[in-house]
């Protein structure tokens, strides 16, 4: 086996964790911008700045339904979302919906990852570790 179950748990719980921090981030900025804290330009070009980075993120654990986000943004735009659309239709409703939907999703992750980590730690015997070790 290339890589052990417990370093692979760990890199899917770090990068669940980033995940999780970049949709707080999202939440953050979707409701500055109900507030009008922030003006829809604003808002539109941080949300698109991250988009990119989440996209690798997700390849990782879901790829699909991202390239299919990306697929969806009709010609024009100047990403997904967009600035003279994101009050349209209740946009700013649909997208704090799918950021609540994600943020629970991965914290759903987030802590199961964490016990199969913890699961995967505990089977592994330091003695038999040792034994190994020392045979070398």
């Amino acid at each position: 086996m290339l890589l052990s179950d417990p370093v692979l748990f760990a890199f899917a719980l770090i990068n669940t964790g980033v995940l999780l921090f970049l949709w707080i981030y999202y939440v953050i900025t979707i409701s500055d911008l109900e507030c009008d804290y922030l003006n829809a330009q604003q808002c539109c070009s941080k949300l698109n700045l991250w988009v990119k980075p989440k996209l690798y993120a997700h390849i990782i654990l879901m790829a699909g339904w991202m390239v299919y986000e990306l697929m969806h943004v009709p010609r024009g735009n100047i990403g997904v979302y967009e600035p003279t659309e994101i009050y349209n239709h209740g946009q700013i409703k649909k997208y704090m919906r799918d950021c609540m939907i994600f943020l629970g999703y991965y914290l759903i992750l987030f802590f199961a990852y964490l016990y199969c980590m913890i699961v995967s730690l505990l089977k592994e015997s330091p003695m038999q570790q040792e034994e190994l070790e020392a045979e070398f």
